[in-house]
């Protein structure tokens, strides 16, 4: 299992791992909140938004209560501490944040060689 910034950054080294002879590649993303995301344009004063952890977070099938505690995160509100602090948690988790894995099956064998693709490709293993 390895983890990556993004969907394409991850199947960047697919090709590479199924020439080793791997016998599964999958690639999924994953996250705090249930749902899909958002996958249309709405505008917020007019549409049906259900709270504003949808609208900002794409979390989708949140009960009231739910959606109230997902509107405080500071991801969705913009707001927590100073803006010195939102700015620094903003640079370190840019460059940390992985929500896309890779999870490949390959013989033992060839594990190392897999690993080095997948550091080449950006991703941790």
């Amino acid at each position: 299992m390895a983890y990556f910034h993004s969907p394409a950054q991850a199947e960047s080294c697919i090709g590479k791992l199924k020439a080793l002879r791997a016998s599964e590649v999958r690639v999924d993303q994953f996250g705090e909140y249930p749902g899909p995301g958002v996958q249309e344009t709405m505008n917020p004063i007019t549409g049906n938004i259900p709270s504003l952890g949808f609208l900002t977070l794409g979390a989708s099938g949140l009960d009231r209560n739910s959606g109230v505690l997902a509107a405080t995160e500071t991801d969705a509100s913009g707001f927590g501490g100073t803006m010195a602090d939102v700015m620094e948690s903003f640079s370190q988790e840019d460059v940390s944040r992985r929500d896309t894995l890779l999870t490949v099956i390959i013989d033992e064998s060839v594990a190392e060689q897999a690993r080095h693709i997948i550091r080449e490709a950006g991703g941790t293993a």
